[in-house]
């Protein structure tokens, strides 16, 4: 969560407000993402590879749409 807070904090330009504290009960001691196996078993490739894109593009995502899906109108192709 730390390096996601702070690609945010990059990408966006402002502060996070962030409190650690305990794991909850059933929480895991530990996560992590990754697409290599996917990547090698299917040839599959993200669009976004790194954090810092992959924020970067619902920022701005959510700057263009500040009240989400009810101001959202599908583009026409």
């Amino acid at each position: 969560m730390r390096q996601v807070i702070a690609a945010a904090q990059r990408v966006t330009g402002r502060p996070i407000k962030a409190v650690e504290t305990a794991r909850r009960a059933g929480d895991p001691a530990a996560l992590v993402a990754s697409s290599e196996a996917i990547q090698r078993e299917l040839g599959w490739r993200p669009q976004y590879p790194e954090l810092d894109a992959i924020i970067e593009t619902a920022w701005d995502w959510h700057r263009r749409h500040p009240d989400g899906y009810s101001s959202w109108k599908p583009e026409v192709r």
